[in-house]
């Protein structure tokens, strides 16, 4: 049984996913917390339906600037934490709690890396980028998170045609339906211990 902690800045849909998926699925996990760099996103609204606790961590609160990773590491610690999941979660993460857990934080970004990606590249302003690029195809990716935007390695990427006639919020939906169907069965592989990182491939064991 893998803890996981799940790190989110929003509404919370890709949590509700995956919490979904741990039953339906029998992923050998469980939500240990979810943190926040808001002080009430509706991530928490839906963890605490779930009686997972729920923490509000913000640079801002602290003014060491050691005292913030130092707090999140301490919270990981405290929950046996075995996996982080960023689940629209929009800060970068400090290199500190990077370093402690290495190869044991993912993320998700709802296009093909690396392409439209980076600081400033999350929600509707990713799918603004696609459409007004003019290419015919993006999708979503699940990476490894390393100690920048959007570059860890990818672990696994799904397609998602662009029409012609979509607007970023058509495109957003169709996206955001292939994240919460590719996130868990990556939460699933990780949890079975069924990928395997060599430099910047990722492998999936049978």
């Amino acid at each position: 049984m893998k803890h996981i902690a799940v790190f989110a800045s929003g509404r919370g849909s890709n949590l509700a996913a995956i919490l979904t998926a741990i039953i339906r699925d029998r992923i050998p996990a469980k939500v240990e917390c979810v943190i926040s760099d808001q002080p009430s996103p509706g991530a928490f609204d839906i963890a605490r339906q779930a009686g997972i606790p729920t923490y509000w961590a913000a640079r801002s609160q602290f003014s060491a600037a050691e005292a913030y990773p130092r707090h999140l590491i301490q919270l990981m610690q405290n929950h046996h934490i075995d996996l982080i999941v960023l689940a629209g979660y929009l800060k970068l993460i400090p290199r500190q709690l990077v370093a402690a857990y290495p190869g044991m934080i993912m993320n998700i970004h709802p296009a093909l890396l690396p392409n439209f990606c980076g600081k400033g590249y999350y929600g509707l302003k990713v799918h603004e980028a696609v459409i007004a690029s003019g290419v015919k195809m993006t999708g979503v990716t699940v990476h490894f998170v390393d100690e920048h935007y959007d570059t860890g390695p990818i672990i696994l990427q799904e397609t998602v045609p662009v029409l012609s006639d979509d607007t970023p919020e058509r495109l957003a939906a169709r996206v955001l339906e292939v994240e919460h169907r590719i996130y868990p069965l990556v939460i699933k592989a990780f949890c079975e211990d069924r990928l395997v990182v060599e430099g910047r491939k990722v492998n999936w064991k049978s």
